[in-house]
């Protein structure tokens, strides 16, 4: 199996040579093409301080809940992401997201699996709204969630939550706005299929957490039990 793989790639670099976005060498593995392996395996979990709730990264570890959650309590249990949105796991998610490259999905979805995730009935992905999906054509979330459902042996769910309202693009915008911005964004349809279920919601990014806020909001309305949110990257608060 090693030396088929090995072969594999020798052919696939031979025939298609790719550069690493991230160091500008040559990429050895078309699996995480085009991130080169020292790249891609330079990837590593945040470890530093965080809010036990929504995962926001702390400057210090003298508190382990953020002012914001205890402000305001989430409807979701708590959020857990892999590493910071930076370096080579930035570039992996927007190559994935922006660039079409839909193979990254399964080496990122192996990331996720590397995380201590809960046990489920179902796992649902944050979803797009329907102009958004077209013009994409994927949803980079339901692709993850496709890969680490079959793997955790929970079921995949992509006919419930569903988003009723295009917003504005997120970027640039304060927690509060953002907050807002999505507030009656989302709705759950088929609600038999989550009602006194776990359910995992899974994002790429996560930020202010503002979506994922709602979309815990709306499926915990429509009957859902303990909810647990999980991510690929966690961005900084503005």
């Amino acid at each position: 199996m090693i030396l088929r793989s090995h072969i594999k790639n020798k052919v696939l670099n031979t025939l298609f040579p790719e550069k690493c976005p991230v160091c500008n060498e040559n990429s050895s593995d078309h699996k995480t093409a085009p991130i080169c392996t020292v790249c891609w395996n330079s990837i590593q979990p945040y470890e530093g301080p965080r809010c036990n709730r929504c995962g926001l990264p702390l400057n210090s570890d003298s508190s382990i809940i953020c002012g914001e959650c205890i402000k305001d309590e989430p409807a979701y249990r708590s959020v857990r992401t892999f590493g910071l949105y930076k370096g080579p796991l930035k570039k992996a998610i927007n190559l994935l997201k922006y660039h079409n490259m839909k193979r990254l999905s399964k080496p990122l979805s192996e990331i996720i699996l590397r995380m201590e995730i809960p046990q489920v009935d179902a796992v649902i992905p944050v979803p797009l709204y329907k102009d958004r999906l077209r013009q994409r054509e994927f949803n980079q979330s339901a692709l993850l969630a496709k890969f680490t459902a079959r793997k955790s042996g929970a079921s995949l769910i992509v006919d419930c939550l569903v988003k009723v309202k295009d917003t504005m693009p997120q970027v640039g915008l304060s927690s509060r706005d953002r907050r807002k911005n999505l507030r009656n964004a989302f709705g759950v349809e088929n609600k038999e299929l989550i009602e006194g279920k776990v359910i995992l919601l899974l994002d790429d990014v996560i930020t202010t957490g503002a979506t994922v806020r709602e979309c815990s909001r709306v499926l915990k309305k429509a009957g859902a039990g303990n909810i647990y949110v999980i991510g690929l990257a966690h961005g900084t608060r503005d």
